[in-house]
């Protein structure tokens, strides 16, 4: 069976190029490993059907001829274990980068998103300026011990791996609204790890339907 996952069809001009599922074509364009995309609507996100293979309606989900899985972190650990590369062989190698890419999902992501996606629009003065300090508060520190760490090393564990692939992206969001201007290190870790050309790839083949989808409207 082919490797297949999920992606949508189309999305805002907001989100192209970000959708998770580009986590894991990165991963499988770096493996050499092929795959067909499902693309899928808002009416087929919410059907049972699909709803069987992701329950929450998101991409990405997963499959090939051994399991059917969904969630980018775990996906992308997965194919490192099948395919016997972008992570360590050793016990301890795998188990930090393990680390860092739960790292990524849980210490870095969830704040990220919460200042990307930040709207005041309802709240008063006071209480958004709060808010705003309270969620800056605990990313700032998250972001310069990265930055202390990435200044020192090209990537998280030796080599490029897996854990590369979800913190960049996670960060890399964080790059068109300025959040990183105060880590020029986690800049240029994100310019290095999306300057491989299997990330163009995956980024082109994400791109491709969204193009032909803003051409049809």
């Amino acid at each position: 069976m082919t490797i297949e996952i999920s992606a949508f069809g189309s999305v805002p001009d907001f989100a192209q190029g970000y959708v998770r599922d580009l986590r894991v074509r990165w991963a499988l364009e770096e493996l050499g490993q092929a795959y067909d995309a499902v693309l899928i609507d808002l009416e087929e996100k919410n059907s049972e059907n699909y709803r069987a293979w992701q329950p929450f309606g998101q991409v990405p989900a997963y499959r090939d001829s051994e399991v059917e899985m969904f969630e980018s972190g775990a996906i992308v650990l997965y194919l490192a274990g099948k395919f016997g590369d972008l992570c360590p062989e050793d016990p301890a190698g795998r188990a930090r980068v393990m680390t860092w890419v739960i790292a990524a999902l849980n210490s870095i992501e969830p704040f990220s998103w919460n200042l990307l996606f930040f709207n005041d629009a309802e709240a008063d003065k006071a209480s958004a300026e709060a808010r705003r300090a309270k969620i800056e508060a605990t990313l700032g520190p998250r972001l310069a011990a990265l930055e202390a760490r990435l200044s020192r090393h090209d990537y998280l564990e030796g080599g490029f791996t897996v854990a590369d692939i979800i913190m960049s992206t996670t960060l890399r969001e964080m790059i068109r609204s300025d959040l990183l201007k105060p880590f020029p290190a986690l800049e240029a870790y994100v310019k290095r790890c999306t300057a491989r050309p299997a990330f163009a790839r995956a980024l082109e083949a994400q791109m491709k339907p969204f193009r032909e989808a803003d051409a049809a409207a």
